[in-house]
Formats: structure tokens, sequence, C-alpha cells
């Protein structure tokens, strides 16, 4: 779903939320499959370029509709993680680092695997296993470290300040 949040950020970020029904009928609607169907062709990248343009056009809709409601995509997600940081500090449970263990050995497990030449045939479901926990570390390190756009607020505001003396 890459490429989804290249031409369609609002409605990609949508789609792994709490407004997940919404995106997925808004994009159902203008590609005419069934709502079902959405998570398929997005990631089986079955769009024509007719849909890939209908699809940019819901996403300035969707924009639109998210800041008559009072929508804020962006707050939401840092809400999201920082609501699960609290959770953990208040909870100390293992869990969290347990999957992030996991995660983060199986992503380079396989990523090394691969780049040694196993397997030969360069397995389809195994590529499928490398994108997923490709994806996963990547919520994995946003979790422990914060997102690259909260890195990048501070490094404006660190240039932007004036320094003590």
């Amino acid at each position: 779903m890459n490429w989804l949040a290249q031409i369609a950020p609002t409605l990609a970020t949508a789609l792994g939320g709490p407004l997940a029904g919404l995106a997925v009928a808004a994009i159902s609607k203008v590609i005419g499959v069934l709502p079902e169907e959405v998570k398929d062709v997005i990631d089986n990248g079955k769009l024509t370029a007719d849909q890939i343009a209908l699809i940019r056009q819901e996403e300035i809709k969707f924009k639109e509709q998210a800041l008559e409601m009072g929508l804020n995509f962006e707050k939401l997600d840092v809400t999201d993680r920082a609501s699960a940081r609290e959770m953990q500090v208040a909870t100390k449970s293992r869990t969290p680092d347990i999957l992030s263990g996991v995660i983060t050995i199986g992503f380079f497990g396989i990523l090394i695997g691969m780049l040694m030449g196993y397997p030969k045939d360069g397995s389809q479901p195994l590529l499928i296993m490398l994108g997923s926990l490709g994806t996963a570390w990547v919520s994995v390190v946003a979790f422990w470290f914060g997102s690259t756009n909260a890195g990048q607020k501070k490094d404006v505001m660190l240039y932007n300040s004036t320094p003590v003396k």
C-alpha cells in the first residue's frame, strides 16, 4: 500500500486507522468494486489509470470532509502511538518488547537469507512475508523512536531556535 500513500495519503492513513470503514467505502465507490474486494485490488495493483485518477479525486473530497468534521489524521496517529507508549509505561508489559524482537529478527533474517541466495527460486510467499515484516518493522521503529515526521519537525524547531549562551 506504499504506492497508495503516495497518491492518496489521507485515504491510506485512514485505511490503517479507526476510519478504515470510511476509506474502504470511498475507494470502493470510486473504483466500482465491492468493499471486501478493495484490499485485494489495491494490494495486487489491479487499478487502471482511470481508477487511480478517481482515487486522487476522492482523496481531495476525503480531505475536505475530514476538515469539515474536524479530523486531524496526523494528530490521531500521534495520539494512537502516544497511548500505546503510555500503556507500555503503565503496565510494563513484555509483549511490545517480544513482538518488536520477533519482527526485527524475522525481517532481517529473511532479508539476509534472501541476500545470501536462499531460496534460489525467489519464493513468492517469502517475498510477501518480507513485505509484511518490513511494514511491521516500520511500525516497531515508529513505536520505539517516534515517526520520521516528528523527527523532521524537531529538526526544524532546533534549527530555528536561538542557542542559549
